[in-house]
Formats: C-alpha cells, structure tokens, sequence
C-alpha cells in the first residue's frame, strides 16, 4: 500500500567474486532546501504519520509519492551507498555517489516471499514468469541478507520476533478487524539491506570527523536489568548480566515456549529508548559501534540531515555550508527525537 518508495537496492559480483550491494536512497535534498518553507514544515512534522487507513506526510505528496519516490521505469535522484562484501559479508570498501536511478520493478514484500519460497513459486507459474529477469538476483540477496543477519547476531545484535499488529478498515476507514503480520524473507532481506547502509554511512562520516545525526541506543540501566531479572526468575530462568549475548541467551531459552511473546515483550521494555543524538553512543541493540539513519528521507527529518551533510562533503562545498550544518546536528537531533 505504501506509495512513498525511498530506497532500491542492487546486487552484483565484482571481478574478485565479492558482492557488491547497492542502497540506492531517494535524493530529498535535492528538492527540499535549508530555510524553506518546505524545509520548516518538514522539520516541524518531524515524521510522516501512519494511521490504519491513511498516511499524514513529512512532505507533500508531489514530492512523497511523486518526483522523490523511486517509482519504477522513470529516471530518480538518489544518493548510492555502495558496498562492497566480501563473501561472509564483511565491508571491505564503499562508495557513496549521487545518482541516478531508474528502479526496475516495484516489488512488494508478499510476492518477494512467494518468490523466495521454492515450494510457494511451484505453485506461482504466473509471478514466477512474470519476475524471471530478477529471480536470481532475489536469491543471492536472500543469501547475502541471512549472512547479514548472522553475522549482527554472532556479535550480539538482539534477535527481538515481536508480532505486528495491523488494522483492517472498511472502505469508509472504520477498523473492523485485525490481523497479525509475521516478518517473512522479504521483510528480513530489506531490514538487513537498511541497516548494513545505515551503519556504512554512519562509518563513514566518523572517519571523515564530520558531524553526523547519530540514532543511539544506549546500555540498560542497573534498574531496568534487575527489574527483567525479577520478571524472568518465576519462569525458571535466571538472568547473568544486560549484555547483548546474555539477552539473547534469554530470548533462545524462551523460544518456542508458551511464555515465549511475553519474554519477548520483558526483554523490549527492560531496552533503553533509541533516540537521535550528534555524538556517536553506539547502539546496544544492533550491536553496532556507529549508526545513523539514512534510508528513509520521504519520511523522517533526520535522514534528511544525513543527506544534506553528505551532499555538501560530495558535491565539494563543505567549507561553504559546514558551520552551519553543524551547528544544525544537535538541533535537529533534538527535535526529530521529541517529535
């Protein structure tokens, strides 16, 4: 349903055999200036606003749904993140570019994970047929995506399989139901995509020691851990330390067990909230020493920031527009995280 389309991505292999995975990210502020109008209601809204039925936008729908999106067969501004792999998904190199991209299809998450399922597709001739052009490129991501995620996970990124509620409407927007979502191959293959991007632009920005719209997610606190320590106790379960690897032990051991969604839920109330911040904190639930957001500009303030900054280091004008972009981080750090 979703109409604001920010990001692509790409898979190829360099002459070495190494993946090269390309997040390809919409070029917002291409056409969204410091100072404007836009600029100023974009900053007040903070995030575009999803309800049941309908999306309240950081931008207006010319620029969401229209010349920003990254809607398929026409020409799109972007910004390129370029990673290079190696084959058990470790960064060797990056090149991030401004772009422009015409994205191939439109995919969408249900028909990626039939298409993703071998046993599903033989049942899907027409989708199967209808994608051939990209199925193989589709399973060396799927591939590529899982490697990802074991790799966060082997360094202690939380594994955290919360359920998502959505709302059914009728047709007047009155909710008449609700269903429970799963996060399939797809949706995981997305997630790891966004978040290996996120971390690059966030590295590369600190190595070049300039200023960056951090998200963090700091350590538990001593009173959060020993509040999960009492909940988890009565379940037979007792509970060494807050550290990732320790957290995750206690959502394994909770795995498949009846009690299994309320651990889960005890684990993601005992976590600190994530907030944006201009100074690198890291971030405890990714397990991720540098991260930032990047990928998502149609609809947050902060990835707009990132972009910007980006930009001006790009496009050769940072001694022009650097005091003043930094002078902005903290600010708008502040109010994308109240907002």
């Amino acid at each position: 349903s979703a109409k604001d389309l920010d990001d692509a991505v790409s898979l190829e292999r360099d002459g070495a055999g190494r993946w090269v995975l390309g997040v390809h990210i919409a070029d917002v502020s291409h056409y969204v200036k410091a100072g404007t109008p836009l600029d100023l209601e974009a900053w007040e809204r903070g995030t575009s606003v999803y309800f049941a039925d309908q999306v309240v936008p950081m931008l207006p729908e010319a620029l969401s749904n229209g010349i920003c999106s990254l809607n398929p067969q026409v020409d799109r501004l972007a910004l390129s993140c370029l990673m290079t792999l190696s084959p058990e998904g470790e960064l060797v190199d990056h090149t991030i570019r401004k772009s422009v991209i015409r994205s191939r299809e439109r995919m969408t998450y249900e028909d990626c994970n039939v298409l993703l399922d071998a046993q599903r597709r033989g049942q899907a001739p027409a989708l199967q047929e209808r994608y051939a052009h990209i199925l193989p490129m589709l399973e060396d991501m799927n591939a590529l995506a899982k490697i990802l995620s074991a790799s966060r996970r082997r360094r202690g990124g939380l594994d955290l399989d919360t359920q998502e509620s959505q709302v059914l409407c009728d047709e007047h927007g009155v909710p008449v139901g609700v269903a429970l979502r799963r996060q399939g191959e797809s949706e995981k293959l997305i997630e790891a995509f966004m978040l290996a991007a996120n971390e690059c632009v966030a590295q590369h920005l600190a190595a070049a020691k300039k200023p960056c719209v951090y998200r963090v997610h700091e350590k538990p606190s001593q009173e959060k851990t020993d509040a999960l320590r009492v909940l988890v106790a009565p379940l037979g379960y007792e509970l060494k330390g807050a550290d990732g690897p320790s957290l995750q032990k206690l959502l394994d051991w909770a795995k498949g067990r009846p009690e299994e969604g309320a651990v889960s839920l005890m684990v993601l109330r005992s976590l600190m909230k994530a907030r944006y911040d201009g100074e690198n904190l890291g971030h405890f639930g990714l397990a991720s020493p540098c991260y930032c957001h990047f990928t998502s500009p149609i609809r947050r303030y902060p990835d707009l920031m990132v972009h910007r900054i980006l930009t001006a280091l790009l496009d050769g004008k940072w001694k022009q527009e650097g005091r003043k972009l930094t002078a902005a981080v903290p600010r708008a750090a502040l109010q994308s995280s109240q907002r």
